[in-house]
């Protein structure tokens, strides 16, 4: 495929808007490209390489706009780019803006003389090459082979490039869209949209759905969708998903699913070495937790860095030919980082430890601590002076004490593992590493996971993560299958100042609390007498999470305690603490403490305490300050 094709289609992919349109443009430009089908998928996502592997061009902004600069000629330098970025505001439309063509050389044509056309190919050759440029006078290299492919290209072409360079594609393409369009361009059977990988009407250059098409004044092109535009069912999509989840390479798929289709991305495997992305988790609640599991797997959140551990001891016999079957012979051990980068040099005692202890293939989940000389956690602070060091690791491997913690297993002696349950894979998980796997434990009650969670604090972690004991593992999901633990409720001890009557029903009773927060201070009684004097400043008002009776034993207690009443607004001698949950602390001109507290919530009397005990605003600022 020409690059100039590839980037009038990219064009059209930008000004299109709807997202079944979009999806239409990719998944036709998908069917269109042949043999640099890997390629284009790359390029559509802003890569040169596949995200697994952990090469990079290593081109900055700056070279990038020196390189832009040469090729526009003599009378324009960085300066002059940088005043139209400026201007401009992104790197590909400034790209367009000069004339490039102009300071073509000897590396604009072909061997023969003639004036070359530029193949999808050559620029991911070039890019390619630019990439493996290393030693010293490395950055001049880098320079003039980018400068020799840009004068090269024409201005939509330089405006890809320019983009693809710097990871900047900014057409408005995900990794989701370039899922769905391999499902609609290679599995998508005939249906009353259309056909795999045939877009319905083409206006101005884009795809324009099985809808009505407008081109608006800023050259946007708006799809008027009908409900059914996509081809591609669900089925399709899922058979697309499983295979990056496993392979974590998009042309890979791309390629696999048009030449042997469903079947053959079924046959994907997991690869010892080859990295997939991390299974996350989102906030939540024991009590979500327990509500939608039944019971949950509770472990200790770790403050470190996710590694993931990759590792296939040698073994006897020749290596398998089956590029989908994990090799057994002498990978790794490899570490990766969450952004799948190669951290296995800077750890070299992670390597050790998996060197000694594992004897079969594995790929294993897991989190770097960094530890004290006790062994008791430090921040995530320490955990980074070593995670990304190239050099004098063996000075800082003295500095900085580590621990590995794994708390999953995807693989296992042969067997892939993302598809079992929790639970069975970490069983595998102590059969393959038993000192080095992170304590696993079933709840299904509030009081246990709290008690987890004390431990897991008072140890200095960072909290527990409640997982779904019967959920897969599910590479760069962010479901709610994994949660990290929040508290149920925030509290404050607050001291209650002041009430209303009920209506209704709750007429003759207090219905509403007036709660305040502890202001220390130190004043003069003008005898020359200091005395400390807590001031007593409101944050709210608390109303639910009582009973009706409680409400009728609380206002038994604070009929006495009655100091002022105007109208249905009392104020109370401040003598009981209340134990006050809330989701959040927000500032506000309503109340003294100039703070708010956002849905609060009754939790209880607090008989221990007395207004010298209760949470002062300091405090309550500082809570506010961490949110």
């Amino acid at each position: 495929m020409e690059f100039a094709t590839f980037a009038t289609r990219a064009e059209a992919i930008e000004r299109t808007e709807a997202d079944h349109a979009t999806t239409w443009i990719v998944a036709d430009l998908l069917a269109d490209a042949d043999e640099d089908l890997e390629t284009v998928v790359r390029f559509l996502l802003g890569r040169v390489f596949p995200a697994h592997e952990t090469c990079t061009i290593d081109v900055g902004p700056a070279l990038c706009r020196e390189a832009i600069a040469k090729a526009a000629g003599p009378n324009v330098d960085t300066a002059d780019v940088e005043d139209r970025l400026a201007d401009r505001g992104e790197i590909g439309a400034v790209a367009a803006s000069y004339d490039l063509g102009g300071q073509r050389g000897l590396a604009a044509f072909s061997t023969d003389g003639a004036d070359a056309t530029v193949a999808v190919a050559d620029v991911d050759d070039t890019l390619r090459e630019i990439a493996a440029v290393e030693g010293d006078g490395s950055e001049g290299t880098k320079l003039d082979t980018l400068f020799g492919l840009f004068n090269r290209l024409d201005p939509p072409e330089a405006t890809i490039l320019a983009r693809l360079v710097l990871g900047e594609m900014r057409l408005g393409v995900g990794e989701g869209t370039i899922r769905d369009a391999i499902a609609e361009a290679f599995l998508a059977t005939e249906s009353e949209s259309g056909s795999a990988g045939e877009a319905p009407d083409d206006v101005d250059g884009a795809a324009s759905g099985d809808g009505e098409a407008e081109a608006t004044e800023d050259g946007k092109v708006v799809v008027r969708e009908s409900d059914d535009v996509l081809a591609a069912t669900d089925a399709d999509v899922a058979a697309v998903e499983r295979a990056l989840q496993v392979t974590n390479d998009y042309g890979r798929v791309a390629t696999i699913a048009r030449d042997r289709g469903r079947s053959g991305l079924a046959e994907q495997r997991l690869v010892v070495g080859r990295p997939v992305q991390a299974m996350l988790a989102q906030a939540g609640t024991a009590a979500d937790a327990l509500e939608e599991w039944d019971r949950a797997a509770v472990e200790t959140k770790f403050d470190g860095a996710r590694v993931q551990v990759h590792y296939a001891p040698p073994a006897n016999g020749d290596p398998p030919t089956d590029e989908n079957t994990p090799s057994n012979g002498d990978v790794g051990p490899k570490l990766y980082s969450r952004n799948m980068d190669d951290v296995t040099e800077p750890l070299p005692e992670v390597v050790e430890l998996i060197e000694d202890r594992v004897d079969v293939p594995v790929i294993l989940d897991g989190e770097v601590v960094a530890v004290d000389a006790d062994g008791d956690p430090l921040p995530f602070q320490e955990v980074l002076r070593r995670f990304r060091r190239k050099h004098d690791v063996d000075r800082m491997r003295e500095e900085v004490d580590l621990r590995f913690h794994a708390f999953d297993c995807l693989h296992h002696d042969g067997t892939d593992l993302l598809d079992t349950s929790l639970a069975t894979r970490h069983d595998r998980l102590r059969e393959a590493v038993p000192d080095l796997a992170a304590t696993l434990t079933l709840a299904d009650d509030v009081e246990t996971i709290e008690a987890i969670e004390r431990r897991a604090l008072e140890a200095g972690h960072e909290g527990i993560m409640l997982k779904d004991p019967e959920s897969p593992y599910t590479p760069g999901d962010r479901g709610r299958n994994w949660l990290k633990r929040k508290p149920d409720v925030e509290t404050l001890d607050l001291v209650v100042t002041g009430g209303e009557w009920g209506e209704g029903r709750r007429a003759s009773l207090f219905g509403t609390f007036e709660v305040s927060v502890r202001v220390d201070r130190d004043d003069d009684d003008g005898n020359g007498t200091t005395h400390t004097d807590p001031r007593l400043e409101p944050v709210g008002k608390v109303a639910t999470g009582i009973t009706d009776e409680r409400l009728a034993s609380l206002t038994d207690r604070f009929d006495p305690l009655v100091r002022s009443e105007e109208g249905t607004t009392v104020a109370f001698d401040p003598q009981v603490v209340f134990e006050v949950g809330y989701e959040e602390i927000q500032r506000s001109p309503t109340y003294g403490s100039g703070y708010a507290l956002r849905f609060p919530r009754f939790v209880g009397v607090r008989e221990d305490k007395d207004v010298g005990d209760a949470d002062t605003l300091a405090r309550l600022e500082r809570f506010a300050d961490a949110q």
